[in-house]
């Protein structure tokens, strides 16, 4: 169901009638709108990229909300980037496949981590696990090829790439991106308040660390 707004429509997925997909370049803002103003009907947003998972209060929220989505849509702009928060990471540049990584982009290793470091990189979304964030903004010498083989245990706080993003496992999980270094942030721990520390928009910088 398409609803005007710019050369870019959006389209609308129901997913039962307690879920609502929006698909659209506008995803980021439309999430960062309901945000700071809720739309009655809606539980939860769920971000990811070019993409905005509506999670409902049914029975009959469903119509309101398209309605609301829609009448949002209309009134919102591409935002420039970030959400205003810059989140500095501090890296030990030591990962598996630093090496292998700086010789596919054709650099030092010095260098690529130089490079890495000055990357401008933006949480594009949330998911795979709780905590873990794709990060954007990569440049092209730098996005590197997944593995042709996961590996079975990645070990929690490993700095990954994986073709255009950039990433921290929050937890030991099995994974397929190049790892290139570590950090000691934990990046989700139920214990605080606010389990997660990033959220879609925030920018992120990596900081090399001995």
């Amino acid at each position: 169901m398409p609803a005007p707004s710019g050369p870019c429509p959006p389209t609308f997925e129901w997913l039962g009638d307690a879920a609502l997909s929006v698909h659209t370049p506008l995803a980021r803002e439309l999430f960062a709108s309901l945000r700071a103003q809720p739309l009655p009907g809606v539980l939860e947003a769920v971000p990811a990229l070019d993409l905005l998972t509506l999670l409902l209060d049914p029975p009959g929220a469903g119509e309101a909300v398209l309605a609301g989505v829609q009448t949002r849509l209309a009134t919102l702009r591409p935002a420039p980037g970030g959400s205003g928060r810059t989140l500095v990471v501090p890296v030990t540049f030591d990962g598996a496949d630093l090496a292998w990584c700086a010789a596919h982009a054709g650099l030092s290793g010095p260098a690529f981590v130089a490079a890495l470091c000055a990357a401008e990189l933006e949480v594009a979304f949330l998911g795979f696990t709780p905590g873990f964030a794709f990060l954007t903004g990569l440049p092209a010498a730098l996005q590197m090829p997944r593995l042709d083989a996961p590996r079975e245990r990645v070990p929690a706080g490993s700095v990954a790439l994986g073709g255009p993003w950039a990433g921290v496992y929050p937890r030991p999980t099995p994974g397929g991106w190049r790892l290139v270094g570590r950090t000691s942030v934990n990046f989700f721990d139920l214990s605080r308040r606010a389990p997660v520390p990033w959220q879609a928009g925030d920018r992120v910088r990596f900081e090399a660390r001995p």
